[in-house]
């Protein structure tokens, strides 16, 4: 259950990162808590996911 959270707090930063939003006591905060190694890993995941999503909305927009 642990990782479960861990792993959700994560998604939850690297999100916040993207938007480029989030308060410096929030940001040190989850430094604190998050290893560098599951951060990148994560933001690489979202990333593509996010590179993806835009292909297929080109793709659907380009059909209609």
């Amino acid at each position: 259950m642990k990782a479960l959270f861990k792993f959700l707090k994560t998604i939850r930063a690297v999100l916040w990162s993207f938007l480029g939003i989030r308060k410096g006591a929030g940001f040190a905060e989850d430094m604190a808590a998050i290893t560098p190694f599951h951060l990148i890993g994560v933001g690489i995941g979202l990333c593509f996911l996010f590179v993806f999503s835009l292909i297929l909305l080109v793709q659907y927009m380009v059909k209609i």
